[in-house]
């Protein structure tokens, strides 16, 4: 299934040849790692800058895109193997190794500059982009937050370099070390990177571009150098971040990942959101908010372990209740009743669902699975407790 593209080491597979897989997924790995990071990161900025952690944003953060932008992802990488495998025209794949490494290191950051700049300007693109704009804080979390269909938007962009001839494994390993500097140039503990300003984009940069001030916002569209705003007349610096305002204005910042993806698709169209504004609930924990979103987090991880062939079990019923646990606790954000109450109880259901997937039988995925059941009982509590919000908030 589509799911199974999404390591580097399922590359050599689809061509054919024999490769010995790891014992744990990279991208869990990547996953796993980046989450501890974004966590570490906001215990720092708490101790040293006095910054509240703002939990249900940061777990919107980690959640946004979820399982379906992985999916989209393994999509991304088929559709370019094909187009390689068909509409090559080998100006690149007939280069010495070093060559086509060096090409695919600038031409796909090239690629994501141009990118990245159509997404600011396409209203169907800055649909889908916008998601990633409206983080109103700015920290390593705010790379995670992407629209459901983030990667499907990269092929149109990337895809030419498969028409040009740059192999598949060489593509898929130059765009997850690009990604991995993206992840490096969102952390907000960083005001300076010394030499790396000069030609990297670096949190000092890219800061600028997630500003809302309208002079800064279509600025600096470089993923990980800084030539190509420089180049095309695109780079702004400042230096000056404490008053700065991030997110985007007069937009309504839901929690809800089903909602946030597809709200301004249908503004697009001209169609809104059914009951188009969404309450606070009257109590919030924010301790189990964040628990229950590191829960889904892990069971992302989980899931990303068990894609590491071509011929991957696609585990649906796993996907299924991790996506839907996404939306139910997003939905409980925004003061949704129902939120509440699906998430208390599919968590207390998902032992039970999962009982006989064996992507669930492993001793981290069963510690999971017993803290969503305790996790949905004390929902049930909080949800017989928490009498349903009569206040609206307007959109901002």
């Amino acid at each position: 299934m589509f799911a199974s593209l999404f390591s580097m080491y399922a590359v050599p597979a689809l061509s054919g040849e024999n490769q010995k897989l790891p014992s744990m997924s990279p991208y869990a790995i990547a996953c796993a790692v980046g989450g501890g990071l974004i966590f570490a990161e906001a215990a720092l900025l708490k101790i040293l800058r006095r910054e509240r952690t703002a939990w249900m944003e940061l777990v919107f953060n980690l959640n946004s895109g979820h399982i379906v932008m992985w999916a989209f992802r393994g999509v991304e990488i088929a559709a370019y193997a094909a187009v390689f495998r068909h509409l090559n025209l080998h100006s690149v794949d007939r280069l010495p190794r070093a060559a086509q490494w060096i090409f695919g290191l600038f031409a796909w950051d090239f690629c994501f500059y141009w990118r990245h700049r159509a997404h600011h300007r396409l209203g169907l693109l800055w649909a889908v982009h916008v998601v990633h704009h409206q983080g109103e804080r700015f920290n390593l979390s705010l790379c995670n937050r992407n629209s459901w269909y983030a990667s499907l938007t990269d092929f149109p962009f990337s895809g030419v370099l498969a028409v040009l001839g740059l192999p598949l494994d060489v593509y898929v390993t130059v765009s997850s070390f690009h990604y991995a500097i993206q992840f490096f140039n969102h952390c907000g503990l960083i005001q300076s990177a010394g030499v790396l300003d000069r030609f990297l984009v670096t949190p000092r940069h890219h800061r600028v571009h997630h500003r809302a001030e309208p002079q800064f916002f279509n600025r600096n569209f470089g993923g990980s150098f800084l030539l190509w705003d420089k180049l095309f007349g695109t780079f702004a610096q400042t230096t000056d971040h404490a008053d700065a305002r991030y997110g985007v204005d007069g937009i309504a910042n839901s929690r809800n990942p089903l909602r946030a993806s597809h709200e301004p698709l249908l503004h697009c169209v001209g169609g809104s959101w059914p009951n188009g504004s969404f309450s606070p609930p009257q109590q919030m924990n924010s301790t189990f908010v964040a628990l229950r979103g590191l829960l889904l987090y892990g069971l992302l991880i989980c899931w990303l372990d068990t894609q590491q062939g071509v011929h991957s079990n696609p585990h649906w019923l796993l996907m299924v209740c991790s996506l839907t646990g996404t939306i139910a606790l997003g939905a409980h954000c925004d003061g949704e009743r129902w939120g509440t109450l699906g998430w208390s109880a599919l968590a207390i259901a998902m032992p039970a669902l999962l009982a006989s997937d064996r992507a669930a039988s492993g001793t981290v995925p069963t510690v999971l699975l017993v803290l969503f059941a305790m996790h949905g009982i004390f929902g049930m509590i909080q949800f017989a407790r928490i009498a349903p919000s009569a206040s609206r908030l307007p959109p901002r």
